[in-house]
């Protein structure tokens, strides 16, 4: 073999070769190419697929063939086992001589060399391009069938978008296994018998002389080369043993000098040779005691299962105990979230359950009152005209209803809300809103008509001016240091109502000149009534009096139940209302207190008369959601309104009409 050529082969993905060819001098005396048992050997055996073809160097022409694994191999060492890459189809070459053949190792490990010629000459073959994928170009690996029909390697058709041929998108449907049992009959040279090429092109690889001289079917492959007598293996008593291959282990053990005694881990030092080795064993203290090592070891190794049965139990139980706490953390927020329902709902309770019996103490009071006329006699005959019923309801504000105010002459009705707004609404033909006036930076709290002027006061504490003609903002007076909370007009003065303040003002145009500020007033100004003669004012349990023309006050009625938020006079009484939720009645001339009216269950927040020839009638509003109709004549209520869905807070009356505002941002209008 020192006159032969060294086959040579390609460097491919993953680290395997394709082999080409060798030339060594023919030999007329070269053993037949069958071995006894029908194997046959090659002189090259490299990790790929392989089908060579080898020529002489005379005329005649030689052909290698493939041969079957050695069946004496047994130890496993593979630093490559992994190396399972495909090699792309090769340029067919054409061998320049005969190819050398080793036999196999007999059973004294002896390494024998031969050389046979093979019969024909022809150019090396490469797999069929049909067994090659078309994105890579190399031999199918796992191959697999894609939704267009055509076959590629799985990676492949999982990292490319496209079939080349169609440009199908790719989608795995089933594996080839054709196609993969073509592929693994193919044959291919064991790693074992291939070396890397020193001084040629990276990645090439060539005939190893001194390997092994197997070629194995693909399918085989790792089957052979785990037990390949070729496969390098390091010897098990010293690390700095030379390296050694499988087949040459026994006999290395034979004279290893770094045998360790086999109570080595218990504490003995001895290494030596298989002879001194023996003679330790004779001597060695350890070996008498190695049934009991033994059966400590064993029970070490069981108590070291135990620990790690205890250790999975223990990673187990915490497991538990993470989804353990993960669930009462999500029953305690569910428990809280009920909770939530649960006091949402007792509130709403509660609140109905304080207006039934709102509802029912009402009820309960006109069932008081009835019975009171019916024993008294008084009742008289029933007058359907003179039940006050629902007509309508106007709806356009976004907040409560604070204030009413009725212009006769247009049979306009304008409202203020906490929206800011002022609604001017038509009450005699379209019972629409006219128009919506804005101008307040705050609650609008008062209105009052004097001509054709209309007075806004608000929580902006200003006072503002508009023409009701236009309907349009004439002028705007800075009038209190505080919310403007009622507003009166009379003998073309205009008084308005703050804290502990009451400030008149002179009417000249659109213009307000301030004439004077009355003084000594306890608490909020909430109500106030002019009449030809007085200007009445309401503030904590107190009403005064006051001269219209010399504005001192001549009189003071003292009250109970709180604040007044509402006065109404007549012909011949004195009505206000209080935070108490009563009503007092006093005699305009004796300035005595006559009557105290019971029946509502909230604040009376106004008050409004509606008189006749026959009789007097006073409606009062409430926090209770109510208006009542009271008759003077007896001082008795004989009705009750229960239409609006919130406080009613301001009440207005024209033409035998009333209107009623309230929190539910409505205003309603009544008429027998």
């Amino acid at each position: 073999m020192s006159s032969g050529k060294t086959p040579r082969y390609n460097r491919y993905s993953g680290g395997a070769a394709i082999a080409s060819t060798a030339t060594i001098p023919s030999s007329p005396s070269s053993p037949s190419a069958d071995s006894g048992n029908g194997s046959r050997m090659e002189a090259s055996f490299a990790p790929t697929f392989s089908a060579a073809g080898a020529k002489a160097e005379g005329s005649s022409t030689y052909k290698q063939h493939r041969r079957t694994p050695s069946s004496s191999s047994t130890l496993t060492y593979s630093p490559r086992d992994d190396d399972d890459g495909m090699p792309p189809i090769g340029t067919p070459r054409r061998s320049d001589s005969a190819i050398s053949v080793r036999s196999l190792h007999s059973e004294s490990n002896m390494s024998l060399r031969s050389t046979f010629s093979l019969h024909e000459e022809e150019e090396d073959t490469q797999p069929s391009v049909k067994l090659c994928c078309q994105l890579c170009c190399n031999v199918f690996k796992d191959p697999v069938i894609t939704t267009c029909g055509h076959t590629f390697c799985r990676r492949c058709a999982l990292t490319s978008d496209k079939c080349p041929v169609d440009a199908a998108k790719l989608t795995v449907v089933v594996n080839n296994i054709a196609v993969a049992e073509q592929i693994g009959e193919l044959f291919i040279h064991c790693k074992y018998g291939c070396r890397a090429v020193v001084a040629g092109k990276p990645g090439a690889y060539e005939v190893d002389p001194l390997g092994c001289p197997f070629t194995i079917k693909l399918s085989t492959r790792k089957e052979h080369e785990a037990s390949c007598d070729y496969r390098p293996v390091r010897c098990p008593n010293n690390p700095s043993c030379p390296p050694l291959l499988t087949m040459n282990l026994e006999a290395h053990l034979k004279e290893c000098e770094h045998i360790k005694c086999p109570h080595s881990k218990y504490g003995c030092t001895f290494i030596g040779n298989q002879d001194t080795y023996e003679t330790h064993l004779e001597v060695c203290k350890f070996e008498g005691l190695k049934e009991f090592l033994q059966q400590t070891d064993d029970r070490f190794h069981e108590m070291q299962l135990t620990l790690a049965q205890k250790d999975q139990d223990i990673a187990f139980l915490r497991s538990m105990l993470g989804k353990l706490s993960e669930k009462l953390d999500q029953l305690e927020k569910n428990l809280e979230l009920k909770f939530d329902v649960l006091d949402e709902n007792q509130s709403k309770l509660s609140e109905d359950l304080m207006e039934f019996r709102r509802d029912a103490s009402m009820l309960n009071d006109e069932l008081s009152h009835i019975n009171a006329r019916l024993n008294m006699g008084i009742l008289g005959s029933y007058d359907p005209q003179q039940i006050f019923k629902c007509k309508g309801t106007f709806v356009g504000h976004q907040g409560p209803v604070w204030c009413l105010c009725v212009y006769s002459t247009g049979d306009l009705l304008f409202s203020g809300s906490s929206d800011k707004t002022i609604k001017v609404w038509d009450t005699c033909t379209t019972y629409k809103c006219q128009k919506t006036l804005e101008g307040h930076d705050g609650i609008v709290l008062a209105l009052c008509i004097q001509g054709n002027r209309l007075y806004s006061g608000s929580a902006d504490c200003t006072i503002i001016v508009w023409d009701i003609q236009t309907l349009q903002k004439v002028n705007t007076i800075r009038a209190h240091d505080n919310p403007v909370c009622t507003l009166v007009s009379s003998h073309n003065m205009l008084f308005s109502g703050s804290l502990k303040a009451i400030k008149v003002w002179d009417i000249v145009g659109t213009e307000l000149k301030l004439k004077k500020e009355l003084t000594g007033l306890n608490h909020w100004v909430r109500a106030l009534v002019a009449s030809q003669n007085h200007l009445y004012s309401g503030s904590y349990q107190t009403i005064k009096i006051w001269d219209i023309r010399s504005l001192e006050c001549v009189h003071v009625l003292q009250t109970s139940g709180g604040s007044v938020y509402s006065i109404a006079v007549t012909n011949h009484h004195i009505v206000c209302g209080t935070y108490e939720n009563l009503i007092h009645v006093w005699d305009i001339e004796s300035k005595e207190q006559v009557r105290t009216l019971t029946g509502h269950v909230g604040t009376v927040y106004a008050l409004a008369v509606i008189s006749t020839p026959d009789q007097t009638k006073v409606f009062s509003a409430s926090y209770d959601r109510s208006l009542r109709v009271w008759s003077m004549d007896n001082m008795i209520c004989t009705q009750t309104l229960l239409r609006h869905q919130g406080s009613v807070t301001a009440l207005a009356v024209s033409r035998g009409r009333l209107f009623s505002g309230a929190v539910d941002s409505t205003v309603k209008v009544w008429t027998c």
